[in-house]
């Protein structure tokens, strides 16, 4: 008797953890709008502040990104 699960058993569970995370993204991203809208109706940050906090970030992770591509030396 094999005891190894099939291939096709492990790609029906490798799409139910995909499944998983996607449910899982969209709730930590909810949340995370949620809260953000929250900040914003309250005055605690602007839409502004957010939009320019978010930009300076993409382009702090780009720059690291880019940097570490580059070969040393």
């Amino acid at each position: 008797m094999n005891t190894k699960p099939s291939q096709a058993w492990e790609h029906v569970q490798l799409a139910a953890k995909l499944a998983d995370l996607k449910e899982e993204h969209y709730r930590t991203v909810l949340t995370l709008s949620a809260m953000l809208e929250l900040f914003i109706e309250k005055g605690i940050l602007s839409r502004e502040e957010l939009e320019n906090k978010a930009e300076a970030l993409d382009a702090q992770l780009e720059s690291l990104i880019s940097a570490s591509l580059r070969p040393m030396g």
